[in-house]
């Protein structure tokens, strides 16, 4: 059964590894420049209501959320998550991933069309990420079963499934926008200076970007084992 195929772990082995090694970047990346105090003694709370004026998004209301790199803006609440790492320093990464933040409320401030986009997803894809594997395996098993119709049902949680990959590349133009953003109202505040401080920020961001980049190479790895999988059954039965 498909379940204990070993090619599955062909696909997904080399997209563990990336994950892994992105995860440790980010952390490395964050921890690098966590150590390195920004010139302007803004906490990442500081700058986030500053940045929020700046940004001219209001209604914004900025509060903590436990965990490390669990920072968050959500457009349901308009409410800022900033970690406890984030919100009480006053370091060159913490700078970053408010200023980040506030790149997605002024998206959500602005109507960005991809952000709009990746929000209309999310429903299909915390429905799909369950029952498109469910009707593959049903489908799977009607199939070995003899039943004509679990090809057509296995294809149907293909395409279920594919949403989880559609999320993941309607995340990245959001995330590098964001990013973008970023580096703008910081420079524009002058909350950072320098060369160095906008290498650190940039470090910061990009090694955030990569994650996502990681999750779309995840998706598509997953995606294409099962179509793989449920195509091979389709040319076996013909």
């Amino acid at each position: 059964m498909f379940l204990f195929d070993p090619t599955y772990l062909i696909f997904m082995i080399p997209a563990f590894l990336l994950m892994t090694i992105t995860s440790i970047y980010v952390k490395s990346a964050f921890r690098k420049w966590s150590q390195v105090q920004a010139r302007s003694r803004l906490t990442g709370y500081e700058a986030a209501q500053r940045l929020i004026a700046r940004a001219g998004v209001y209604g914004i209301q900025i509060e903590g959320v436990r965990g490390s790199l669990t920072d968050n803006y959500d457009p349901r609440t308009k409410i800022l998550h900033l970690s406890q790492d984030v919100s009480g320093t006053a370091s060159v990464a913490s700078l970053a991933v408010a200023a980040h933040e506030i790149g997605h409320a002024q998206q959500d401030a602005e109507g960005y069309l991809p952000l709009r986009f990746r929000s209309a997803l999310v429903p299909m894809v915390n429905i799909g990420s369950y029952l498109g594997w469910i009707l593959i395996i049903i489908g799977l098993f009607m199939s070995y079963a003899g039943m004509a119709f679990g090809v057509n049902l296995a294809w149907l949680g293909v395409a279920v499934f594919a949403g989880g990959a559609v999320f993941a590349l309607a995340t990245l133009p959001v995330e590098l926008n964001a990013s973008a953003r970023a580096r703008v109202l910081l420079s524009e505040t002058g909350i950072i200076s320098g060369p160095d401080e906008q290498r650190g920020v940039s470090n910061v961001l990009n090694a955030a970007a990569l994650t996502y980049v990681a999750a779309l190479v995840t998706a598509m790895l997953q995606l294409l084992y099962y179509v793989m999988l449920v195509g091979g059954l389709g040319r076996r039965r013909r």
